[in-house]
């Protein structure tokens, strides 16, 4: 998954040349990156992640980004939240599987 193929998807959404389900569909068929930061191990490790973490280029934080500067609705936003979340699900589920 890359910042531009997210970019590419809501820019099309907000063209009207992409569908909401279309731009969802292709959300719940990606691969998307993780972001969390692993749990603190000491008070060390958690004063290092007293800062928020980067954005990650090619994550959800883009979807943030984009939904932050107006350009999604809440609706729009509701519905990409769903269809990324489908999709990490099934990766999990999968993984677990294996």
């Amino acid at each position: 998954m890359s910042s531009s193929e997210i970019q590419d998807l809501l820019a099309g959404l907000g063209s009207g040349q992409l569908t909401l389900t279309q731009v969802a569909a292709r959300f719940r068929a990606m691969s998307w990156p993780r972001t969390r930061r692993p749990e603190p191990r000491d008070d060390a490790e958690r004063a290092e992640q007293a800062d928020p973490a980067p954005e990650v280029p090619g994550s959800f934080d883009d979807v943030l980004a984009a939904y932050e500067r107006g350009e999604l609705d809440r609706v729009q936003y509701r519905t990409l939240v769903e269809a990324a979340a489908e999709s990490v699900r099934a990766e999990v589920q999968r993984r677990r599987e294996m």
